[in-house]
């Protein structure tokens, strides 16, 4: 608990507090472009042990424990609702192993580096040791981002995290299950066939409660504005049914649910998982905030060299053996290898579900229990920080940077998509161009740029294609309708500003038009597809300048009076796609690419070997 007073905040008060803590960390990490999880950290222990302001345990009492768990069973669901075994089964071998053989030499090492180092009895290590082996999947990505690491080491640290997300939650519900049965059984053999019936009736749950729910669904028993709140009610029943018949399983039968929906190839599973989502932010960043708070000030205090240790131990042994073990005899090369064993960020998932089974092991009388939290927490801040600073110098040293800048994927193929692929390429940037009609792509195809045939928002595409190559989008297929439905699907996972589409058609009908809302943002003169690729047919063409002191944008423009701005790409590799209103960056050595008509031929140029104009002669001729 944080500082004892006699009098604290209202629990209204106190609820607004935690959401304005947790969701301000998050935008403010997401503008300042760092982990969330390190200011959500500072926020809680400064509320908490730090001020005294908020006492989680003094403010909200007895319902400070069911809150946690409900609240954890979510985010557990949400973890089993992320993971589709036709992701796994797609993915490469190297996440195959990580998951099937490094998952487990993980929890082992990680049980072992707490018992050993850190002093924790085996029942809190086999608990807290499960759910050590979750990289988080919210710390992973901006990281990647910073590092630009080259597509294989990013793409197995990326699914790694993905998939380990429920596999984690599912080895520490398990062992918690395991502590639980055998406390309270009376004979090994009474602890055997409680643990057994429990847990086959949790997954049996579970599983019901999944396939009920997804049979519901598709025989549109349930209308569409109801789907999730009958998936959140569902999701409750089935966790407090499932507790009641064995304590502490309900867990495991939500995460079994999710897992059962995220296979059932639902039409509503894209809705579902925009909910997962907004409730995941919400209830993570607030359990952070609640445990952080929670903290005793005596217990953080209590830190010692043992913490250290263990911390060292993880990050050292713990975390790279079982990865070298489970990469071995591949066809993945050794700096590949060492860059992924000594990559392990752990994030707010962990300190979640940590949080809640230290809390509950206390309470079966498990004395070290509520030394979990505390434990992870410094493993969580250690990791974050460590990797947030070590992680590009050593893909440099391993040479495992990608040299290139992030790219654009243009949805649509045409002419003009083409020629501003080229145009892109000439800047080093990767380009993939994709259309679901083939024949759309043939331009494309023979100028070698890259090429995906298929539906850009089909499960296939996220299995196929490598997104973390490319950071921009230009929606430009001759379907507005398509076009808005690409920019709006996609803006989440890109960000709103880095999702761009050609101009609608203006409808005759107000009826008939899209709505202003959908949509993403202009680009280059803000035309139509037909006007875009009509103005190519008419001569124009896309070019790439470098400006510089001598020649500054204002000299551009006097050059080229009809030119329209498309990109610019700064010095530092940062690449902006511009609007009709956006100014081209007048910093030196900024390339710029931009649309003009073709330049006249020059007359030296036109000139035949006796030194005369082959263009008059071809009028004089045709006179």
């Amino acid at each position: 608990m944080a500082v004892a007073e006699t009098s604290g905040l209202d629990p209204v008060l106190g609820f607004a507090l935690v959401g304005v803590l947790g969701v301000g960390s998050q935008w403010l990490a997401w503008r300042l472009r760092m982990p969330a999880i390190v200011l959500m950290l500072a926020a809680g222990l400064v509320v908490g042990p730090g001020l005294g302001l908020l006492d989680p345990s003094r403010e909200f009492g007895d319902l400070m424990q069911p809150m946690l768990a409900i609240a954890v069973a979510i985010i557990l669901f949400e973890g089993g609702l992320t993971l589709n075994f036709h992701s796994l089964s797609d993915a490469a071998t190297g996440v195959r192993r990580l998951v099937l053989i490094g998952g487990p030499l993980g929890w082992l090492a990680s049980s072992a580096a707490l018992h050993w180092a850190a002093g924790l009895s085996w029942e809190s290590s086999a608990v807290f040791g499960g759910i050590m082996i979750v990289t988080g999947p919210t710390v992973i990505a901006p990281l990647l981002r910073q590092a630009r690491l080259k597509r294989r080491p990013a793409a197995l640290l990326q699914w790694e995290a993905i998939v380990n997300d429920p596999v984690g939650a599912l080895a520490a519900v398990l062992a918690f299950e395991v502590v639980v049965v055998l406390r309270d059984a009376t004979s090994v053999g009474a602890a055997i066939t409680d643990m057994v019936v429990g847990i086959a009736m949790a997954v049996a749950l579970g599983a019901a409660g999944g396939w009920g729910l997804a049979r519901a669904f598709r025989n549109a028993l349930v209308p569409e504005y109801m789907k999730v709140p009958v998936l959140f009610v569902l999701l409750l029943a089935v966790f407090a049914v499932s507790d009641s018949i064995l304590h502490e399983s309900g867990l495991l039968a939500v995460t079994v649910m999710g897992l059962w929906i995220a296979n059932a190839d639902l039409p509503s599973y894209a809705e579902l998982r925009r909910f997962k989502e907004h409730a995941t932010i919400l209830l993570v960043s607030g359990v952070f905030i609640l445990l952080a708070a929670n903290m005793d000030r005596s217990t953080l205090l209590a830190m010692d060299w043992t913490t250290l240790l263990f911390v060292v131990s993880v990050i050292l042994i713990a975390r790279p053996l079982p990865v070298l073990v489970a990469l071995a005899f591949s066809n993945i090369p050794w700096r590949e290898r060492l860059l992924v064993a000594f990559t392990g960020p752990r994030g707010v998932v962990l300190v979640a579900v940590a949080g809640l089974f230290g809390e509950r092991l206390a309470a079966l009388g498990v004395a070290d229990g509520n030394r979990i939290a505390m434990l992870a927490f410094a493993l969580v801040a250690a990791t974050v920080v460590l990797h947030g600073f070590t992680l590009t110098p050593l893909a440099r040293l391993l040479g495992q940077r990608a040299t290139e800048t992030p790219g654009v994927m243009i949805v649509g193929g045409s002419r003009w998509a083409t020629a501003l692929g080229l145009a892109l390429r000439k800047l080093d940037l990767p380009v993939l161009v994709s259309d679901p009609n083939h024949a759309h792509l043939r331009l494309a195809r023979e100028a070698g740029l890259d090429t995906f045939w298929g539906d850009i928002l089909s499960e296939a595409a996220e299995h196929k294609l490598d997104f973390v190559t490319y950071d921009k989008v230009i929606a430009a297929t001759d379907n507005d309708a398509y076009n808005t439905l690409v920019a709006t699907d996609l803006a989440p996972e890109f960000g709103r500003e880095h999702v761009f589409q050609l101009k609608r058609m203006r409808q005759a009908s107000a009826r008939h038009a899209l709505p202003a809302t959908l949509g993403g943002q202009k680009i280059a003169a803000d035309e139509t597809y037909f006007e875009a690729n009509a103005r190519l047919a008419e001569g124009w063409e896309f070019r790439v300048t470098k400006l510089s002191a001598e020649f500054t944008p204002e000299h551009w423009r006097e050059r080229n009076p009809e030119g329209v701005p498309v990109a610019d790409l700064g010095p530092g590799g940062t690449l902006r796609l511009l609007g009709p209103e956006d100014k081209v960056k007048e910093t030196e050595d900024t390339r710029l690419l931009f649309l003009a008509p073709k330049r006249e031929e020059r007359k030296e140029d036109r000139r035949d070997e006796n030194g005369n104009d082959t263009l008059k002669g071809a009028t004089a001729a045709g006179r």
